[in-house]
This record gives structure tokens, sequence and C-alpha cells, in this order.
């Protein structure tokens, strides 16, 4: 079937049509178990009730003034998100590659300010994944991404996932920041050290620059904590936020300390559709579900079960299973076999799933999943197991 789109996606051979909670169906009746969520987008799941309500009664009132204008949803949803984080000062866009974008200025506005307008150099790490504009691909470096789009310095610099002394070494005169996922998404699911992070962070304070998170996919509850740094020790000066923060509405946050904000002077950043209401009332909505008690201490427990039963099937399939990650219900396996044709056979077997990096897979279910729906995911592993090994 030919298309007018650009064929940047390749071939997608699979039309869905509506979705329920954690199913997705085909017009033709065919079901699927989402353990992709958009990409961790569809945080509540397909169609929650209660972001189809504040969405549709947004839609009959006001959809969009620009920010010209005060919109009281912004500011709510700025209070709500800065209260449950480090943060003092938010800025709302439309995905999670202007958030990083959003940050990036902020770094460097910080240090012109500062009267060091050469420290504008970014360090980030291996294996990343900030976005697809040109100032996020340059920051993550990874070849496949840049190509034909990015030639000669960037003023990115990029060092080995994990090591210290690799980024100690990158420091210099001119380094304005940091940016690091606390848990890797696209490269592979895999979480810094809370050691690690608690020392770049005191390289960061040490050298007088700044940290910047980027917890595109890993934030929101993802992990099982509100942020997933909140986890792990150790607090960023900005950090970049999206996908889930809509529940499948484009949302995207950039938040930040007084500090390091109050450089962001007027005229300084804008976006037409940032934080518009349509997107504020539903990004309010997520918030207000994720927070209620209870929410994330369930989002722990499955996290966990759903680990622990993965490692299960690691060890009675070790000629195909290398190794289970992950933090909360962000979770990979990295295969032995290889991981597209892992997909496609729990695809027929009827479970989504992301591919990753380093040949690996992504379960980014829905963080209301019912546990019922997780062994039903597991048995769909299982069976794909057991046809994966009969064709080896």
């Amino acid at each position: 079937m030919s298309s007018a789109l650009l064929e940047n996606y390749g071939v997608r051979d699979l039309a869905l049509s509506h979705g329920a909670g954690s199913y997705v169906y085909c017009e033709d009746g065919r079901k699927y178990l989402d353990f992709a969520m958009g990409i961790a987008v569809n945080s509540l799941g397909h169609c929650h009730p209660r972001l189809v309500e504040a969405l549709t009664a947004q839609a009959g009132a006001l959809w969009h003034t620009s920010n010209l204008f005060r919109i009281p949803a912004s500011e709510r949803l700025a209070e709500k998100l800065t209260g449950l984080c480090f943060a003092d000062r938010a800025f709302f866009c439309n995905s999670g590659a202007e958030a990083v974008e959003c940050g990036f200025k902020m770094m460097r506005r910080y240090h012109h300010a500062k009267g060091n307008g050469h420290r504008k150099r970014i360090i980030g790490l291996s294996d990343s994944f900030h976005g697809r504009t040109l100032a996020t691909i340059a920051a993550a470096a990874n070849k496949a991404h840049c190509e034909g789009f990015i030639d000669g310095d960037t003023n990115f610099d990029q060092v080995a996932f994990g090591d210290l002394d690799a980024l100690a070494a990158a420091i210099g005169e001119e380094t304005a920041g940091v940016i690091l996922e606390p848990v890797q998404g696209e490269g592979g699911i895999r979480a810094v050290d809370s050691s690690y992070l608690k020392h770049v962070r005191e390289l960061c304070d040490e050298n007088n620059i700044l940290l910047m998170f980027d917890e595109v996919q890993c934030g929101v509850g993802r992990t099982g904590s509100f942020y997933a740094h909140q986890q792990l020790g150790a607090e960023p000066d900005i950090l970049a936020s999206a996908k889930g923060l809509g529940g499948g509405f484009p949302v995207g946050a950039c938040l930040a300390r007084e500090a390091v904000a109050a450089h962001m002077s007027a005229g300084s950043h804008g976006s037409t559709f940032g934080g518009n209401p349509l997107a504020m009332s539903v990004a309010n909505a997520v918030v207000d579900e994720i927070s209620n008690p209870g929410f994330l201490d369930q989002v722990r427990a499955n996290g966990a079960y759903l680990m622990q039963s993965l490692r299960d099937l690691q060890a009675a399939n070790p000629g195909i299973i290398a190794g289970v990650s992950g933090l909360g219900l962000m979770i990979g396996v990295f295969l032995i076999a290889d991981a597209g044709r892992f997909i496609t056979q729990l695809r027929e077997e009827g479970l989504l799933v992301v591919k990753g990096g380093n040949n690996s897979i992504r379960l980014l279910p829905a963080l209301n999943v019912r546990r019922d729906e997780i062994d039903q995911a597991l048995a769909h592993f299982a069976q794909a197991l057991k046809k994966m090994e009969s064709k080896q």
C-alpha cells in the first residue's frame, strides 16, 4: 500500500483501531496485550476514564490561547510538579526533545549570566538517547542517528556509561554541564549506580557546572518513584520530563532550580503550543492519579514481581535470554537470540513490546497494570520462548 508519509519509520504492518486499559485491538478483531504503551507514554493505559473526562471537558471549553495569556491549569501543574521534586520552576512544551533542548539553553544561559559565556560544552554518556533534534542527537552521538546530519564539533562530548574517571577527565574550562538518564531507555534499560550518581553530583559541584537528568522515559512514576533519581540518592539542577506526563497527550516539561531558572528572562525561550489548556488538563489528571496514596507502592510491587518472573524465565532459557534489568515497571530483557525475531514471536502470541539497544527488548506496561495482566504477559513470553527454542 503506497503512502504519502515520509518513510523514516520503515515498514509498519500493524494498524490499531482502539484500546482500553492494557489492551489494543485491530479492526479485524485481533487483540493484543500492550506492554509497549506508546514507548512508555500511555502511563495509565488506553482511554483511562479520568483522562478522557479531563480532555473532553476541556475540549468543550477552550483549546488554545498561546502564552500571551495566563493559563491557570499550567500554573497548577507547575505547583504540583515542583512540589513533587527538587525543582522550583517549570517550563511546558510538547515533547521530550523540546524539554531537553530547553535544559541545554538553561545551562548555557546560566554560565553566560555568570560571566562565563565560554562554558558551552555539555557532556553526555554512551548509549544514551535524548531526542531527534540536532542538539539532542549531538548530545547522544549515536552514529546511526547523526549520519548525514552532524559533522564536526558540536560542543557536546561523550564518555562511557558508568566511567567516573572518564567523566572527570572530560570536564574542562569550557564545560557547562552534564546530561544523563538515571535509567537509560533506548540503549537498553540500565539504571546508573547510586554511588556513581552521587559522585557525578559531587564532580559537578566541585567544578561549578550543572547536572541535568533526562527523565523523559523513566520519570512520572515509571520506576516506582515519581522521578527515578529519587531512588538513587542525587538530585539534578535541571530535569527533562515528558512521555508519561501526558498519558498519551503530547506534553513536555523542563524543571529547574531557582538559581538556574532565574536567568531565563522574558523572551529568552518560548513555545506556541507549550502548556496549552488541553495538554494541561490531561497532565494535571495524570499527576493527580499517580499521586494517589498507594499508587507508586503498587508500581514497585508489580515491577518486582515482573522482574523476578522474567529472571526465572532467564534461568530456564539461558540460551535465549542473557539478562534482565530495570527499575519499577521499566524493564529490559537482553537477548542472545535476535531481539527483532523475538519481538515478532511475542506479537504472534499477542504481546506487544518495544525494541531497545544492545539486542534488548523493553517491557513498559501501564503503571496501573493488573497482576493478572502481568501473568498473561508472562504466559505469552514463556510460549514465545518455547517456539524460539524449537527454531534454533
